[in-house]
């Protein structure tokens, strides 16, 4: 699977993208705070950068009033990161104090593979907009998160098809005292993902996280291994959406899932693409759905991605390149 279409919501708000520069602006734009503002450049059909376009958007837009902004596509992600477009929003910090949702790197897979887009190091946003809610940013390569504290961040995703193991303990490291929804996609060896589940361990404790109530530790080799750390994970009890989907995950984890700690309190639990038979499958949805819980998971059975070759089954992430 790849990521074939942009947001289409974010922060609970409608997208709307801006004009590029050879396009013509509407007589009329929306309220600046009624639309999550989508700014993007076209590397095959403009050679206007990204902060030029941000600073368009500045002029045109009440950018005090902004509450949320995606940065996309901004030039040629496969050969250089947001650098530019980072210092650019660091530098209107001081011009936006209503902006509280922030996604960098909307991209889809025409733009960029997912695992072809350059990032670099995100926490000088954290650092620059304290009064920020939501943060997500898209792909890993160059990534970095050295730990950070930020006393008003509710929800933090970051997407890509293989998360670094430096990246994954900075964000656990993180003293995020608000956060309440964590969203990793840690993907595959094959593209940077090499965080073993030791080092999930202080999600697991939640302690660093004490008001989270949504975890995804998703998209992962590893997923079974996650599925088994689960069943005894303290973290797990004050829960209410636990989301092991878009992995590997088989019979075995699913298996050691169900025989540890009760998940009957949870709202939520999300197994979408997944590796399950059709009898666990069926057993996960008996023992959970009957307390009310809304289960994810095709009940048909096997519905990720696998492969036989002389005799070898391979499976796969939902989101890899």
């Amino acid at each position: 699977m790849t990521i074939g279409d942009n947001q289409q919501h974010w922060h609970g708000l409608p997208i709307r993208e801006f004009p590029q520069a050879d396009e013509k602006l509407p007589d009329e734009l929306p309220a600046a705070d009624s639309v999550a503002w989508r700014i993007a450049v076209d590397s095959y059909s403009t050679d206007e950068p990204w902060e030029s376009a941000f600073a368009r958007f500045s002029e045109t837009v009440d950018i005090a009033r902004v509450r949320a902004i995606i940065v996309g596509n901004w030039g040629d992600p496969n050969e250089g990161g947001p650098d530019m477009s980072l210092a650019a929003l660091i530098e209107a910090s001081g011009r936006m104090p209503a902006l509280r949702a922030l996604f960098l790197g909307d991209i889809d897979s025409e733009e960029c593979e997912i695992s072809w887009i350059t990032q670099t190091c995100v926490t000088p946003l954290l650092d620059a907009f304290p009064e920020l809610e939501e943060f997500a940013v898209r792909g890993s390569d160059g990534l970095a998160f050295p730990a950070v504290q930020h006393e008003r961040l509710r929800s933090l995703t970051v997407e890509s098809g293989g998360l670094p193991v430096e990246v994954v303990r900075g964000i656990a490291a993180s003293d995020l005292p608000a956060l309440e929804h964590l969203d990793l996609w840690l993907g595959t060896s094959g593209y940077g993902g090499d965080a073993a589940v030791s080092d999930l361990e202080p999600f697991f404790a939640g302690t660093r996280l004490p008001r989270l109530r949504q975890l995804a530790l998703r998209n992962s080799e590893i997923q079974d291994e996650i599925a088994e750390a689960m069943a005894s994970a303290p973290v797990v009890a004050r829960l209410e959406v636990l989301d092991l989907s878009m992995g590997v995950l088989t019979d075995e984890g699913a298996t050691a899932l169900l025989a540890g700690q009760p998940l009957t309190h949870l709202k939520k639990l999300d197994l979408h693409h997944n590796f399950l038979s059709e009898a666990l499958s069926a057993r996960v949805r008996e023992t959970l759905e009957p307390a009310g819980v809304e289960v994810d998971l095709d009940p048909d059975g096997v519905d990720g991605d696998e492969e036989e070759e002389d005799g070898t089954v391979w499976r796969y992430v939902a989101v890899g390149e």
